[in-house]
């Protein structure tokens, strides 16, 4: 019986594959994932903190603008105190809502991956045209502020058509975060050739762990501890690539960033034993090995 594919990639068990490793001889990859994320007032999609009411959701609203004002500062801060690079996931309307904050990821050294126009929309509901307008506008605003366009994309709400690589390819992009299927970087196929799928986090991400499943502050610090520990021994057998996906307006509440440095500064001290990274290294790194090591 044969049932609809994607026919992106092909299965290919984690058992069996051709070993390599990181720099340095290392084997875990960490990056931390920054979504910072912009939000239509009185209309659009958001996250809610508490069932939203008629519009305009003053609440929500303002529960996410938090992220913005105070939150992602607080983050920064944590990522400066502990040593640690960090990707910033931007929407691009925040380059004219809130200009600092790309600065700052700049100032830092991070890099900047493009994650749509706003978090009010999704792509998925648009037809290839309007998609490729998206992309373009998303992708055109990053590099007129950056002066280089992204390599990266995350879709706002993890949210693809069924032609989104083929239209990221051809845009000139080299990797996406939408695809959680594995631990390992994974080429995607599309109309244009392929495309580097690398692991982003769908479990240690604060929105599903704690806006959807409501984990404590503390059982989600658990939740990054325990993921570490567990992928540091599987690498032993082969590469892995580990991220943790943070969004301001959630972790960067005191209470909860006071449960997340602990679990950051344990990871910190392995610094010496794994890779501390950003999602565009990793891209780098597999695009300079050899031809289909990686699946």
């Amino acid at each position: 019986m044969h049932l609809p594919s994607h026919n992106r990639y092909d299965y290919d068990p984690i058992k069996g594959r051709r070993v390599y490793d990181w720099p340095d001889a290392t084997r875990l990859a960490v990056y931390i994932a920054i979504n910072v994320e912009h939000f239509a007032f009185g209309e659009g999609l958001g996250a809610e903190l508490a069932p939203g009411g008629p519009q305009p959701d003053i609440l929500n609203f303002a529960w996410r603008d938090y992220g913005n004002r105070v939150g992602i500062w607080r983050l920064l801060d944590l990522c400066d105190e502990l040593q640690l690079p960090a990707c910033g996931l931007i929407n691009s309307s925040i380059y004219d809502a809130c200009p600092s904050i790309p600065a700052a990821f700049c100032a830092r050294g991070d890099e900047i991956v493009a994650h749509g126009r706003s978090n009010a929309e999704r792509q998925s509901v648009l037809d290839e045209a309007e998609e490729r307008a998206l992309i373009d506008a998303t992708t055109a605003t990053i590099a007129m502020h950056e002066g280089v366009a992204p390599r990266g994309w995350l879709g706002p709400w993890i949210a693809e058509s069924r032609s989104t690589p083929d239209l990221l390819k051809e845009r000139g992009y080299e990797y996406l975060l939408d695809w959680c299927m594995d631990d390992q970087p994974v080429w995607l196929r599309t109309r244009s050739g392929p495309i580097l799928s690398i692991p982003y986090p769908q479990e240690i991400n604060d929105i599903p762990a704690i806006a959807v499943r409501r984990a404590s502050a503390t059982e989600f610090a658990d939740m990054i501890r325990d993921n570490f520990a567990e992928m540091y021994d599987q690498a032993a057998s082969g590469p892995l690539v580990m991220g943790i996906a943070l969004h301001p307006y959630i972790v960067g509440q005191p209470y909860r960033l006071r449960a997340l440095r602990p679990a950051l500064k344990e990871i910190a001290k392995f610094r010496e034993k794994i890779w501390l990274t950003r999602p565009g290294d990793i891209n780098a790194h597999v695009r300079q090995l050899e031809p289909e090591i990686a699946p």
